[in-house]
């Protein structure tokens, strides 16, 4: 079974939410909200290919996929239904525009005009910051072609233009998706 268009994939561990956590060999739920985007399962196991796709994405490979993906939601009579991306059987369709990485033999690669950063502790200085972290410095973790081709290269301290943040956990680590664009300079 093949799409003219999109991945059909399962979500990792054929589970929709990553909404438990494991405590001293117990499964504990972290949340019981379906609408709560932070505990939706974000990773999808390609299993086949659009029909004539040409790119660097094989089967089996692991796509980083948007927050709406796998989720469920409340029709207008309030019943239970899947999103648009549901297929079948606990497949799903993702199209180009619903995946922002993906990892090819224990590595991610950052796809189309995304790429990620990892945000810096707050540094000392003679002035008072009152965050965690420094504002608008980031480290670059993956970037894209693009980025690239510009000279951007991983562990490069860039920096980003304001409110262009957005949180995602990637292998247990906190980093920001963002467009090549919102880059603004290598410091």
């Amino acid at each position: 079974m093949k799409s003219p268009t999109d991945f059909i994939v399962t979500p990792r561990e054929n589970k929709r939410y990553s909404n438990t956590k494991n405590i001293g060999g117990i499964d504990f739920l972290v949340s019981s909200s379906e609408e709560d985007a932070r505990y939706s399962n974000r990773y999808a196991e390609v299993k086949a290919l659009p029909i004539n796709y040409c790119g660097p994405i094989k089967v089996g490979d692991t796509l980083l996929v948007h927050h709406n993906v796998f989720k469920f939601y409340n029709d207008i009579k309030g019943r239970r239904k899947s999103g648009k991306s549901f297929l079948k059987d606990n497949l799903f369709l993702v199209d180009s525009e619903q995946f922002f990485m993906f990892k090819q033999d224990d590595k991610w690669y950052a796809h189309d005009r995304y790429c990620y950063v990892k945000p810096i502790k707050t540094k000392e200085s003679i002035i008072f910051k009152n965050t965690k972290e420094e504002p608008l410095v980031a480290e670059m973790i993956y970037p894209n072609t693009t980025l690239v081709n510009q000279g951007v290269k991983k562990g490069d301290l860039i920096s980003f233009k304001p409110e262009s943040e957005y949180e995602f956990e990637v292998d247990g680590e906190k980093l920001y998706r963002m467009f090549d664009h919102q880059i603004t300079m290598i410091l």
